[in-house]
């Protein structure tokens, strides 16, 4: 009983120190408390990246959904990482390193630079039109010029197929593209 009256005692004389209830503070200056603000906006975008990926993955989010938030997030964590940028962490993967943040699905996005729903036409779309339109052009001058074997028309179709499945604007269900599939 000795024992627990000494730690009431030792308690109560505590409870009355000041110091004690004055807010501890990470930050000294404004710049520290900018800097802090900035850090953990970036964790929660990285953190709300892996989580979309994982809802997407287990189908709990429809493919338009998940391309609409996917490419937001993205657009976020850019101006996140550009505010935490710098001698400390010149990298996304130092930073991920640093607060020991274990997301590899929202990592890949990341490199990725788009949501997995888009394909990649490697920034070529203007390029990839530019073609579409070309070869579409050729079969058809080919067409009016009466050459209807195979072997002449079809490595054009052929190329004019692939060019159509590359671009990321067409949807798999385009007529034109469902057409050219049948040839």
């Amino acid at each position: 009983m000795a024992s627990f009256a000494a730690l009431m005692s030792q308690t109560n004389n505590q409870e009355h120190r000041p110091e004690l209830y004055e807010e501890v503070r990470l930050h000294r200056t404004s710049r520290e408390r900018e800097k802090y603000d900035n850090m953990a906006d970036l964790y929660a975008v990285i953190n709300t990246l892996q989580c979309l990926e994982k809802a997407y993955i287990k189908d709990c989010v429809t493919p338009k959904e998940y391309t609409a938030a996917c490419s937001k997030l993205l657009v976020q964590y850019k101006a996140a990482f550009k505010q935490v940028q710098g001698s400390e962490f010149a990298t996304v993967e130092a930073f991920m390193t640093a607060f020991r943040l274990d997301c590899p699905a929202a990592m890949e996005r990341i490199r990725e630079d788009r949501p997995i729903t888009i394909k990649d036409d490697k920034g070529n779309t203007s390029k990839c039109i530019a073609d579409i339109v070309s070869l579409f052009i050729t079969i058809i001058d080919k067409l009016r010029l009466e050459i209807k074997s195979m072997d002449e028309l079809q490595p054009d179709l052929r190329e004019l197929s692939e060019t159509m499945s590359r671009l990321s604007l067409i949807p798999a269900g385009f007529e034109g593209k469902v057409k050219v599939d049948e040839w």
